[in-house]
């Protein structure tokens, strides 16, 4: 089996729970409700997206599921920038969710590039 793989999916399921805590103390009005449970659903999309993409058959599927987990990664880094510029949750764990998801960026991108024909 090729531990980079797992490796790579832990990392998903790793981000996907430090965006679980960072929300959990996002301020509980519109605002922090409004962006928490949409930094939920698009972190935990990328997560639940990269694991189907594991199972899929050929390549043209794994570039599809690839694609959905990238929009959902670059949809949290945006997420996490607007809540950034309203101050709302930890700077440095916004700043350790950023950087983690800039990375996956860098890597899901090449995973797709990589598989294009």
């Amino acid at each position: 089996m090729n531990d980079k793989k797992f490796d790579l999916e832990d990392r998903f399921v790793q981000l996907a729970a430090n965006i679980a805590l960072f929300c959990k103390d996002l301020p509980s009005n519109f605002a922090g409700n409004y962006y928490g449970n949409q930094l939920l659903r698009s972190g935990g999309s990328a997560a639940l997206n990269f694991g189907e993409a594991q199972g899929t058959i050929t390549n043209k599927d794994y570039r599809f599921k690839a694609s959905l987990v990238l929009k959902e990664l670059k949809e949290s880094r945006v997420n996490l920038r607007i809540l950034d510029k309203i101050s709302y949750g930890s700077e440095q764990i916004k700043h350790n969710l950023l950087d983690e998801i800039e990375q996956l960026v860098k890597i899901i991108s090449t995973i797709i590039k990589n598989k294009t024909p």
